[in-house]
């Protein structure tokens, strides 16, 4: 039988579930990041074809 210490110092499940947490979290990010940019373009897109519309209207 191990050594309870030996047994923890071994054990690197917490390592591994840590490293899947900062991935997830910089995906996160990405995805947030991501998200942003295209609805700023989107918004500006909008914001074109309202003022050609507006202006095909007048």
């Amino acid at each position: 039988m191990q050594n309870p210490i030996e047994r923890f110092l071994r054990n690197d499940s917490a390592v591994t579930a840590i490293e899947y947490a900062l991935l997830a979290g910089l995906i996160a990010v990405i995805i947030v990041a991501s998200i942003t940019f295209v609805g700023t373009q989107v918004q500006a897109l909008f914001n074109y074809v309202s003022s050609k519309v507006d202006q095909a209207i007048s």
